[in-house]
């Protein structure tokens, strides 16, 4: 495989070069909810159970204090580095609505999320905005999550959360969605729902699995396939997806998408909803 960045790392920081990827867009573009920037533009949050600060300028993004093994091991996937977005973005631009998207967020990758952590969180996604979403995992995550080194918090194991009982989660304020959220943590638990096995399989049978969850229907199962198993396949449609499908392909996604369409649908979402 071609690799399509670069990266530098010392006793440090690892220094990053891809072309045209944004870790600020692809951080902030709805997709995962344990992310924030500061006055001065550096980024922190958590994934995997550790903490990153970032800083993005001039073409460069700078990981702090994450060593050549780290980077390997954590962050080269997560931030989706070795899937080619330059050729899928000019594939992409052979549809002309597709090519105002990516030219306006073309920085996005798609983040390759620990599969319950997205699960969960696309749980609590469910009739809310971005502001409370981020607000209830935070919440969640420092009432039941292991603390880390600095203050952070990593996101908390379906064992913890069955342990704690819907009761025990009131304090995170998820009003209907704590049953929802027991009710994966149990069967994530007890291996009813098993994201290797589900990861393998067809499409269309990997999401009748998720939504054998309470609460889990067709756009939370395409979230946690996409966001969470790397199912680039996978095609969430919320309210702004829906609009865009409707005004603009109501024959469907072009051919230029077969494969990856929940890529394609990251850059509509983002340039629609900002738009």
């Amino acid at each position: 495989m071609q690799q399509n960045f670069t990266s530098f790392s010392d006793s440090k920081n690892t220094v990053i070069k891809a072309p045209g990827f944004s870790a600020a867009l692809s951080l902030d573009c709805g997709q995962a909810f344990r992310w924030s920037a500061d006055e001065n533009g550096l980024w922190h949050g958590v994934a995997f159970g550790k903490a990153l600060t970032l800083a993005e300028k001039d073409g460069e993004v700078t990981l702090f204090n994450v060593d050549e093994e780290e980077f390997q091991s954590v962050w080269k996937n997560y931030f989706d580095l070795d899937r080619d977005y330059e050729s899928l973005k000019a594939a992409y631009s052979a549809d002309e609505s597709l090519k105002k998207a990516v030219d306006f967020c073309g920085g996005i990758h798609i983040l390759n999320q620990e599969p319950w952590e997205a699960l969960c969180s696309f749980i609590i996604s469910q009739n809310n905005n971005i502001p409370r979403i981020k607000g209830i995992v935070a919440r969640l995550c420092a009432l039941l999550g292991d603390r880390l080194d600095g203050g952070d918090y990593a996101f908390p194991s379906p064992e913890r959360i069955v342990e704690a009982g819907v009761d025990g989660l009131a304090p995170i304020r998820s009003g209907f969605r704590a049953k929802y959220i027991y009710d994966a943590a149990v069967k994530v638990r007890d291996g009813e729902i098993d994201f290797d096995k589900i990861k393998a399989l067809p499409l269309p049978e990997a999401a009748e699995e998720l939504k054998k969850i309470k609460g889990v229907g067709d756009k939370v199962a395409a979230c946690a396939l996409l966001y969470g198993l790397g199912r680039a396949d996978a095609f969430p449609v919320d309210v702004w997806v829906k609009r865009i499908l409707e005004e603009l392909y109501p024959a469907g996604l072009p051919g230029c998408t077969r494969g990856t369409a929940g890529i394609a649908q990251q850059y509509l979402f983002h340039w629609r909803r900002n738009n």
